[in-house]
């Protein structure tokens, strides 16, 4: 694997709304430096549902690229879903949480599914793009970063999976929002998964006993 793509930011007015979005990203050149926080330089403007530790960079696989191209019946340019990576042989139906991504000193790891909005719907001009991608059930991947460093297109990329129980990509992303049994919420709560599904999860939890 390898990157093939490294995107990122400034911020844009969508059309027709009044608030601007990040999620204009297109391929930058160069190397770009990513800490705790994410990509250095790149626009994250609403700080309550993007960006912070567990969420500090967002990508996608080519291979998971490669099939909405052919579901769209259009090329899919990098930075289209918003992401800031592209993983060069990558499909993200195979990513689990706690699965770690290794370029130079930089490790990432994969803590939760994308979860689509109404922003990203806009963004692709189509208002049923949400149902539409939850159906495909190939969400991108959000990772918090484990060791900064910087990312540019054409590093190697080392894919370490996650040694315990799995929790996938597309299984996030189908039991959003659900009550999950408790097998499997305790098989959720076992796995580095982001910070605020964990406090979720606690609170059911903790509700039912």
């Amino acid at each position: 694997m390898k990157i093939r793509a490294v995107c990122t930011a400034n911020p844009e007015r969508l059309p027709g709304k009044k608030y601007k979005t990040g999620i204009y990203k297109h391929a930058v050149n160069g190397a770009v430096i990513i800490d705790s926080e994410g990509l250095v330089g790149d626009a994250i403007c609403n700080r309550k549902h993007h960006g912070g530790v567990d969420q500090a960079v967002y990508l996608e696989g080519s291979l998971t690229l490669d099939w909405w191209a052919g579901e769209l019946g259009r090329p899919i340019e990098p930075g289209t879903f918003g992401e800031n990576l592209v993983i060069d042989g990558l499909d993200n139906r195979v990513v689990s949480v706690g699965d770690r991504l290794i370029t130079g000193e930089l490790v990432l790891e994969a803590t939760s599914a994308r979860i689509p909005c109404a922003t990203f719907a806009a963004k692709m001009a189509d208002p049923k793009f949400v149902k539409r991608y939850t159906k495909a059930c190939r969400p991108g991947i959000y990772c918090r970063v484990i060791t900064g460093g910087v990312a540019e297109a054409g590093m190697p990329v080392e894919y370490v999976p996650y040694g315990g129980q799995k929790v996938t990509m597309p299984e996030m992303l189908a039991t959003f929002g659900k009550l999950l049994s408790a097998e499997d919420r305790a098989r959720y709560l076992a796995a580095p998964i982001h910070y605020k599904l964990r406090h979720l999860l606690e609170a059911q939890l903790s509700d039912l006993q």
